[in-house]
Order: structure tokens, then C-alpha cells, then sequence
């Protein structure tokens, strides 16, 4: 069987990515952030959430020894973090500044690969976070990338529906074409080599927007010559399969779709164990943990659910671990925070521990809006804050309010593809998507000309105000 212990319901934007250690869970996010949190009791680490991403984080993963996290973004980098004390190590700059959208570090943390919106390919050498050669797949978008167990080679996947086959020498040793009709979503190794021989064979689980999960035979021969063997595919997800992981022991694997489900399998049998129902939105993200019966699952509803596989012992207790970062009460929840009221100000300086500014605050009448254009200079000259450090952490907590899009229940399609925040003066690019007007010219003066949603050249840097839209948005934010 399996339970649900515990939701975390700390991020504001969809989770794209979950990642266990030994002692640690790392997510991240559409709102920019990674959080890292404790698996004894789930509580976030002191200097959780980690903040140094521009854009939308797609994937993040852990050093074998759990003491580093890389985490790759849509603004081209791949981060590494220190897991001791929450700074950045190195910033890795994609080949060609594409969005990065996959990273993945070999099992003896000897190299990362980050796969990219253009199709290419950058392998580092994770001591010294040094370029070590760069490959690519034309016409395509790389999403999915995971290393073999003797970590010298590794596959990646594609929205063109291929699995790819690389050694460390960016050499291609198999191409599998449509291995998933209309695309790769996610793929990964299953954790052991099993030889016979000269023969050395591994297992890999791959999923896509077919709606399907199939696990593959990868044989290398004594003549180095690699092949591959579809064994098993599983079909019971209606909708397409978006993430999938195998345990540490490679016995059981767990897949996320479209359609809300996680399901278990057996995976050397391919049967299916259990399916999970308890997420809102799209699950794209699982990861089993390496130490404890374990599952993380991260969805577009914003939260990350906790289960455990339970293993027949009777007495475990499940602890009430659901967080309460993140929330708002009722009353304030409905609103954007520019249309709070000094009585909501006030009431969000009590739940931050800030009650000690309440009375200057409404001798200021410091409402909504006047909240979100506070400044350094103006907590010093006008509101006569003398405390450094208190006007630091008063700013911190304001930046958290304006990366919350309040914003839960509000539309995607109001929300700009690049800063993931309400729009308030929308404009069509070329490609045909929305975009705020300030996010898009900033991405076109620094990116070449892309798209930030496909990646191709954008014909014109014509913007042409969305009317329509802006409308609708604010029709919208009358209504709540």
C-alpha cells in the first residue's frame, strides 16, 4: 500500500522538477526557485528557497554525495548550488544562451549534461565546471537526459520523439526515431548493469505524449556495439506521461501524467501496482528516495505530496506534516496584492513577524500599492526604518509578494510565458504568443531575436498590443 504523509504547498507556480538525496528533497519551479527540504520531517532548510534563476527552473539534480544541486533554467543557465550553505558554486553558461532545459550529473559526479530549446547538447566537467565539448539534434528541443550506472554513457530525449545515445565523447551510438509519437517527455536508467560476459545490458524507462511508459533493453556487445530493445510498454495513463523514476533498487517505477495519476509498477514484471489520485493538476515531476520508502510527486496545483510505500509494518504514524509556508488567509487570498487594503498590510506584517511596523505603517498609509513600491531609500527617509537589517528582510518578503502571482486560481493564459506574473500591459510578438511588453523587449535585446517559446528567429520585433487581453485581465481581476 501506499500513503500520503505530508503536502508542501510552498511554491507559487507550477513544480517542474523533484530530486531526492541521501537526507534531502530539492524542488523547483515556474516561480524561479528551488527549495530544499529536510526528509526526516519535510521542514525547509534555513536558507530555503534558493533565488538566482531569471526565468522558469525545468529541472534540478543532485551530486552523488548530496553535497552539491544543479538546477538548469529558461535563462540559459545551469546553477550549481552548495547544499552546506545555500550559495552558488558556479553559474554554467549554455553554448548558444538557448533555454536549458534538462541537466543531468553522472553517478560519480564526474560530468553534467544540460540540453537545450535549440536542440543542442553541453557536457561539463562537474569538479572544475569547465565546457568539456558540445554536441546537437537539429530542429528540435532537448527535454529529457539521464546517465547510464557505469557513467560513460548517457541517452537523451527529444520533442521530435528520439532517444539518443551518447558516450563522453559526444559520439552518437544508437538513435532509436520515434520512440514516442510526438515527443520525449522524460527517461531514465534504471540504477544496475547487468552483465553476462562480454555482453553489458541496462534498462531504461522512458515516457511521452503518446501516454505511454516503456522500458528498454540497451545491450552493449564485445564489439562495443551498442542495441536497443523495447521490452514492455504501459498504457495505463490516459493522458500523456510527463516524468518517470525508478527506485534504487531498480524494482519499482513510479510515472506522472496529464491525466492527475502517479502510478507504481513492478518494473521487471511491467505490472501495475498502485495508481495515486491525489493531485489537482498535471503531475509532472516524481523521484524515488535513495534511503527510505519514499516518493516525491510535483504537479502544476503548485504542491509536492510525500508518500510512503508502506511495507506491511504495522504502527508507523503518519505525522501532520502539511506546510503552511506559502498561505494567505481567506479574506486577503482573493485579492491582488495591489488592491490590499492598509487593514490587509497590516494584517500580512502580523503573519511575517513584522508586527512591530504596523503602527508606522498605517501612520503612513501604506496600502497595496504603496506595499510593492517600497524601496531601501524610502524605508530609511520616509518611514524613518533605521534598522539595516529589518528593511532588508521587510524587502525580501515584499519581493516574495510580487513573485506570487496571488494568484492562485488565476489563469495561465493572463500570466506572461517569461516572468510567470500578471500582465498588465500585454503585447503579440511575432510568434504569435502574449508576452509583457517590458519582459519580451528585454529577452528580444538579449537573446537574439528568439522566441522565448519556440526558440526560432522571431521574423519582426513588431509588438502589437493585446487589447483583448487586457480587457479580459481586467475583467478578471474585477471579479475577484
Amino acid at each position: 500500500m501506499t500513503s500520503l504523509i505530508c503536502t508542501l504547498q510552498d511554491h507559487r507556480d507550477d513544480v517542474n522538477w523533484c530530486a531526492f538525496s541521501g537526507k534531502l528533497l530539492a524542488t523547483c519551479s515556474g516561480d524561479k526557485t528551488l527549495r530544499i527540504y529536510n526528509t526526516r520531517d519535510f521542514s525547509q532548510l534555513p536558507f530555503s528557497p534558493l533565488s538566482g534563476h531569471g526565468y522558469s527552473i525545468h529541472c534540478c539534480c543532485f551530486s552523488a554525495c548530496g553535497q552539491f544541486l544543479a538546477s538548469c533554467s529558461t535563462d540559459a543557465t545551469t546553477v550549481i548550488w552548495s547544499t552546506v550553505t545555500g550559495e552558488i558554486e558556479a553559474v554554467l553558461e549554455h553554448p548558444g544562451r538557448s533555454p536549458v532545459r534538462i541537466c543531468a550529473l553522472s553517478p560519480d559526479s564526474a560530468h553534467l549534461v544540460s540540453g537545450a530549446s535549440d536542440g543542442t547538447l553541453a557536457l561539463w566537467d562537474f569538479p572544475s565546471k569547465k565546457l568539456c565539448r558540445t554536441g546537437a539534434v537539429t530542429d528540435t528541443t532537448v527535454v529529457a537526459c539521464s546517465f547510464s550506472p557505469c557513467s560513460q554513457v548517457f541517452m537523451t530525449g527529444s520533442t521530435y520523439g528520439d532517444l539518443r545515445l551518447w558516450d563522453l565523447g559526444m559520439n552518437q551510438l544508437h538513435a532509436e526515431k520515434n520512440a514516442h509519437d510526438l515527443g520525449v517527455t522524460c527517461c531514465t536508467f534504471a540504477p544496475s548493469i547487468l552483465s553476462g560476459g562480454p555482453v553489458v545490458q541496462f534498462r531504461l524507462a522512458s515516457c511521452g505524449q503518446d501516454s505511454q511508459l516503456k522500458i528498454w533493453s540497451i545491450t552493449k556487445s564485445s564489439s562495443k556495439v551498442f542495441k536497443m530493445q523495447l521490452l514492455h510498454t504501459l498504457s495505463s495513463q490516459t493522458a500523456p506521461v510527463l516524468s518517470c523514476a525508478y527506485s534504487s533498487d531498480g524494482q519499482l517505477l513510479v510515472s506522472g501524467s496529464v491525466d492527475k495519476t502517479v502510478t507504481i509498477y513492478d518494473a521487471k514484471n511491467a505490472v501495475l501496482l498502485y495508481t495515486l489520485k491525489k493531485h489537482d493538476r498535471y503531475v509532472t515531476a516524481c523521484a524515488f528516495s535513495p534511503t527510505s520508502p519514499l516518493i516525491a510527486t510535483g504537479s502544476m496545483d503548485k504542491t509536492v505530496n510525500i508518500w510512503r510505500l508502506e511495507d506491511g509494518c504495522s504502527g508507523y504514524e503518519e505525522p501532520a506534516l502539511t506546510s503552511n509556508e506559502g498561505r494567505t488567509s481567506a479574506g486577503r487570498s482573493k485579492l491582488l496584492v495591489s488592491d490590499w487594503s492598509e487593514d490587509d498590510v497590516s494584517e500580512w506584517l502580523m503573519e511575517e513577524g513584522l508586527g512591530g511596523l504596523v503602527d508606522k505603517f498605517r501612520a503612513n498609509n501604506i496600502d497595496g500599492i504603496e506595499l510593492l513600491s517600497l524601496t531601501k531609500e524610502t524605508l530609511a527617509s520616509e518611514l524613518h526604518i533605521e534598522s539595516v537589517g529589518l528593511r532588508s528582510k521587510l524587502l525580501r518578503k515584499v519581493e516574495e509578494l510580487k513573485s506570487d502571482s496571488v494568484c492562485s486560481g488565476i489563469p495561465d493564459e493572463f500570466l506572461c510565458p517569461i516572468t510567470r506574473e500578471l500582465m498588465k500591459e500585454p503585447v503579440i510578438a511575432a510568434d504569435g504568443y502574449s508576452y509583457e511588453r517590458e519582459a519580451i523587449e528585454s529577452w528580444i535585446n538579449t537573446k537574439n531575436r528568439s522566441s522565448p517559446m519556440t526558440n526560432l528567429p522571431l521574423l519582426t520585433t513588431l509588438l502589437t498590443p493585446n487589447h483583448t487581453l487586457k480587457m479580459a485581465i481586467g475583467r478578471w481581476k474585477t471579479s475577484q
